[in-house]
């Protein structure tokens, strides 16, 4: 029996782009993180990303895919492909091997984890980290990826989620919020001052994150096509809008735009082009910069000293925020002559409704289950270090390692 034939340059270019989505994380992420803390906590926040490759990638396999993307229900995948099941060189899923698309989607689970990290950094137990991460990934993550993508409720009702506005960044930044309100505040927070220990590697990890999300948006088109080449010029577009436009409101209202501005607003516009990018025209992806940036500022700002908590390293502000506003732009900017779905400027003003329940009925179930894992896990065990453990840093604490 001869061999299913797939196009080599769709597989080629998906295989890179697993490669790149990878990379946002190790190290992307993980240094974007780590520069923000610390220095007596740069290696345990180096290692949650760690912890969140190793352990999504095995949980992925044996559930996680299976939970997304297998059967038809509104709410939840099935069992079907568990431990992988069936998988062979002629299974095909979206024109691709199955392979290459079980690859490609567990990066975004993986990245998707590791963000959630950024609201308790320099206070949550590796311990806890590690048994928050499987659990959250199966209760929370794949369900809702299932409802976005997977055919559930959320594609049927006309959502739409080029790379995961709601999937990856809203889910993420609500359950970041969610941990830092249980975790509570840094000891001595806000009084104290907490500054980042070395921007250099903050700067070196929003740029591999940067060049990653080509992989992100670009690779989502899932072959290598006219909309892959689309979405990733988009992303270039809002990135650096909203770069700049951080820049110019802290030059405004601070008087001096600062690295870490600068590098926040580029991951707000990468954020808010996420949902976008398979459907909206350039100017359109300008503008998604330019008003993602302003919400995100607001977020990691003003929202954050109106509630009092402490997301360490904006978590909520960057991605939950930032994720709530690209979806809802990508109700008003979707153009039919790229996606097929009109949106508001086009007349269809429902989509923005649309996409605005979509994007809270996701918030919402992971906000509450997140919540639940995280009290039953108190009923076991300890989220939070000892303050001890917090006042020497968790590299020695937890790792017996220093940088």
């Amino acid at each position: 029996m001869d061999q299913v034939q797939f196009s080599g340059g769709d597989v080629a270019w998906i295989l890179t782009a697993c490669a790149l989505v990878l990379m946002m994380t190790l190290p992307g992420l993980a240094l974007f993180y780590g520069g923000m803390v610390r220095r007596q906590n740069v290696l345990s926040t180096l290692m949650q990303s760690l912890g969140a490759a190793m352990v999504v990638s095995l949980v992925w396999v044996i559930a996680g895919y299976s939970f997304a993307f297998s059967g038809d229900g509104a709410l939840f995948g099935g069992f079907d492909k568990v431990f992988l099941n069936g998988l062979t060189l002629d299974s095909e899923a979206a024109g691709l091997p199955e392979a290459v698309f079980i690859l490609f989607q567990m990066t975004f689970a993986i990245i998707t984890v590791a963000i959630i990290a950024g609201g308790a950094a320099e206070r949550l137990s590796f311990k806890a980290w590690m048994v928050f991460a499987p659990i959250w990934l199966l209760v929370v993550y794949a369900p809702i990826a299932h409802w976005v993508w997977g055919e559930g409720f959320l594609y049927d009702a006309g959502v739409l989620d080029f790379a995961g506005g709601a999937v990856v960044h809203i889910n993420a930044g609500v359950a970041g919020l969610v941990l830092a309100l249980k975790l509570g505040p840094r000891r001595g927070w806000p009084k104290e001052g907490q500054p980042p220990h070395n921007l250099v590697l903050t700067v070196i990890g929003a740029g591999l994150l940067w060049v990653g999300w080509f992989g992100f948006n670009g690779g989502s088109a899932l072959g290598a096509n006219a909309l892959a080449a689309h979405a990733a010029l988009v992303t270039q577009i809002a990135a650096a809008a909203a770069a700049l436009t951080w820049a110019l409101m802290e030059w405004i209202l601070r008087g001096k735009p600062s690295v870490l501005g600068a590098a926040s607003g580029a991951i707000a516009g990468l954020v808010g082009i996420t949902p976008a990018a398979g459907f909206v025209e350039p100017y359109a992806a300008f503008l998604i910069g330019v008003l993602t940036a302003g919400v995100a500022y607001w977020g990691v700002t003003g929202l954050k000293k109106l509630g009092k908590y402490d997301d360490s390293l904006d978590a909520f502000g960057l991605h939950g925020v930032g994720g709530l506003a690209g979806a809802i732009l990508t109700g008003v900017f979707a153009s039919s002559a790229i996606g097929g779905t009109p949106g508001a400027v086009e007349g269809n003003v429902m989509l923005v409704f649309t996409q605005t329940w979509g994007a809270l009925a996701a918030a919402a179930w992971c906000g509450i289950a997140t919540f639940v894992i995280l009290w039953l896990m108190e009923r076991v065990m300890k989220l939070r270090v000892e303050e001890e453990d917090e006042v020497t840093g968790l590299d020695v604490a937890l790792h017996g390692e220093s940088a």
